[in-house]
């Protein structure tokens, strides 16, 4: 869930270690640090607090020097403190090592080391590799000083259980820096007379577009001129240099206030990018270039197992329901976190989807090797092409919608529901779905960005909702059928960046316990459409109400809905079924910001959370 950004090269590191640190505060903000080689010293400045922190505190000569590591840290192995924050230097002070990941046996490590004389200052995991190194650099033949660097780094993670990004800088090698990968994300940057690494690839683009994204158990040791690339077992790697070819624009806040307010509204051209050329010449279904299973092979599946974490396993449910109602396929949907430790019995033809924004969540993507070992089809939907996850699957959905900063997902959502909707259509048309229905399908489809555009335009109406209800410290998101994954999503949006206490639920559930905390401190907020279910969602509105309870309803245009039921009503464009979960997320998304800007919270950056999972 940490940031890491390295550079060596001609150049003064300035602004290429700064803003790519900047670019990666989304991964973790208790606290930032620095570590350069100013000729044969190693020196490092650390900071609680976000990287202005750090900023503020280097010296300038620092900034002057060519090779340099930082980090900004989600703390996982011991608290928010200077001590703590990365990066971590050697109990020799020959080495500083930046880490995103978690060492399994680094108490086994260090206290061996310890029982070597080896001294520990923080309460870190990250420390035991930093030492480990420098144990091994001590061991190896002071001859061979060309490899000596990179062997003790290759000798140290081979001891290493768990997961780890890392950088090592070595007082003893100037011109060198070293970097491996398991688990957690690690991309080269590759310029002229420099190169640089980062933990995400927004953190290179304002230098170079060329990369090379770093399979696990891969080591590469960089100079200024050049790099090589191994294993950690020493098997040669031929890297593959691809090119960034997004806008390096989309990543930069413009004239909103915050990332998530920029994200809410880009939703239109987000879901824009993520159809086009994504239909068929008589626009009666979907198509998808990358999934790498032909038709047959899809005919055949009778079962499909959705995987993924968060906002993306609320996106999994929606496709249980489009999936079984158009496709007429058995749909389950996993926590990834719990699927992986499960031993589920799986058909042989069964399908494993994974959903991931950042492609990087560590807990999808170990369920999805787990998947992959027992030899079922994968595929994945996410919005990183060069991830790992996206590199794991047999074929993947690229979903278009550009770089997403802001902590709390809101257009990646849309875009992955959007493509949950297009593939539901996919896989209905190869089996009994027809012509006509999959052309209003897709005319449904084409009608979204301007619905998306209309729906924003409540936005004045949600920001006055929104200062009425900011001070209360409970609420219930409340839905029926496809609105219960949005039910859902509200509640963790609400949770995530205004820290009131949500909880998501099908509004039918609602007579099963959670009624009791209806009152009038415990607002309801209820999502509903006029179809089948309306009845039955205003009937559990009419309980809410006759027990106090403040009722916010989201509904559709079509809806009929008594204003004595309700205390205040947004409504949203008709939608076909299979694009209402998408319109519906809008209010609920700003219902939750704007309410979070009325309580002052940090939108972008919410407590204790980070965007990219990278750790279990």
């Amino acid at each position: 869930m940490c940031g890491i950004v390295g550079y060596i090269g001609s150049k003064k590191i300035g602004n290429r270690l700064i803003e790519g640190l900047k670019r990666l505060e989304y991964r973790g903000y208790d606290s930032s640090g620095l570590a350069i080689l100013d000729q044969t010293m190693l020196k490092s400045v650390k900071r609680i607090g976000r990287v202005n922190c750090l900023e503020e505190a280097l010296p300038e000569k620092i900034l002057e020097a060519n090779v340099g590591i930082c980090h900004t840290r989600w703390a996982t192995h011991g608290a928010v403190t200077e001590e703590n924050a990365h990066p971590h230097v050697s109990s020799d002070e020959k080495f500083a090592l930046v880490h995103n990941g978690v060492i399994e046996n680094y108490l086994s490590i260090k206290k061996f080391l310890e029982s070597e004389g080896y001294k520990f200052v923080s309460e870190t995991d990250s420390e035991s590799i930093v030492n480990l190194i420098a144990y091994h650099y001590k061991k190896q033949d002071t001859n061979n000083k060309s490899n000596r660097f990179l062997e003790s780094v290759r000798k140290s993670l081979l001891h290493v259980e768990g997961t780890f990004g890392i950088a090592v800088l070595s007082q003893d090698h100037p011109g060198q820096l070293v970097c491996a990968k398991r688990g957690s994300p690690l991309i080269i940057g590759v310029g002229k007379n420099e190169h640089l690494i980062a933990s995400d690839v927004n953190a290179l683009t304002h230098c170079t577009h060329q990369v090379v994204y770093l399979n696990d158990n891969e080591i590469v040791h960089l100079n200024a001129d050049d790099f090589s690339i191994s294993t950690i077992g020493n098997s040669s790697v031929n890297a593959v240099i691809q090119t960034v070819d997004w806008d390096t624009t989309a990543a930069k806040i413009g004239d909103y206030h915050h990332f998530m307010e920029k994200e809410i509204f880009e939703q239109p051209i987000a879901l824009t990018n993520g159809m086009r050329g994504r239909f068929s010449n008589d626009s009666s279904t979907a198509l998808f270039g990358g999934l790498n299973i032909s038709e047959d092979e899809l005919s055949q599946i009778d079962r499909i197992i959705f995987l993924s974490c968060g906002t993306g396993w609320h996106a999994c449910l929606i496709a249980e329901y489009l999936i079984e109602r158009y496709a007429r396929i058995p749909v389950e949907v996993e926590y990834a976190s719990e699927f992986r430790y499960r031993n589920a019995p799986l058909d042989k033809n069964s399908l494993i989807v994974a959903i991931s924004q950042s492609g990087e969540t560590i807990d999808t993507l170990s369920a999805l090797k787990e998947a992959k070992r027992k030899g079922y089809k994968t595929l994945s939907i996410n919005n990183s092409v060069g991830s790992s996850i996206a590199r794991e699957c047999d074929g993947g959905i690229y979903q278009h919608a550009g770089p997403e900063i802001g902590v709390a997902s809101t257009k990646a959502f849309t875009s992955q529901l959007m493509l949950c909707g297009m593939l539901a259509l996919y896989l209905g048309r190869m089996r009994n779905l027809s012509y006509s229905d999959g052309c209003k399908i897709v005319e449904a489809f084409k009608s979204l960005p301007k619905l998306i555009q209309e729906t924003l335009s409540v936005k004045d109406q949600i920001k006055l909702i929104a200062k009425e209800y900011a001070d209360y410290e409970d609420c219930l998101f409340l839905g029926r059928q496809l609105m219960f994954p949005i039910a859902l999503e509200g509640a963790l949006k609400l949770k995530e960046i205004s820290y009131i206490h949500a909880e998501g639920y099908p509004a039918a559930e609602m007579k099963h316990g959670p009624i009791a905390l209806i009152s009038e401190s415990c607002p309801s907020v209820f999502l509903t459409t006029s179809g089948e279910m309306f009845a039955k969602t205003l009937a559990n509105i009419k309980e809410v109400k006759a027990r106090k309870g403040k009722v916010i309803c989201i509904a559709s245009e079509d809806c009929e809905i008594p204003e004595d039921s309700i205390d205040s009503l947004i409504k949203v464009p008709i939608a076909h079924e299979i694009i209402s979960p998408i319109v519906m997320s809008i209010p609920v998304q700003l219902l939750s910001y704007y309410i979070a800007i009325e309580r002052k919270c940090d939108v972008d950056k919410p407590r204790n959370l980070a965007k990219s999972v990278t750790v279990e």
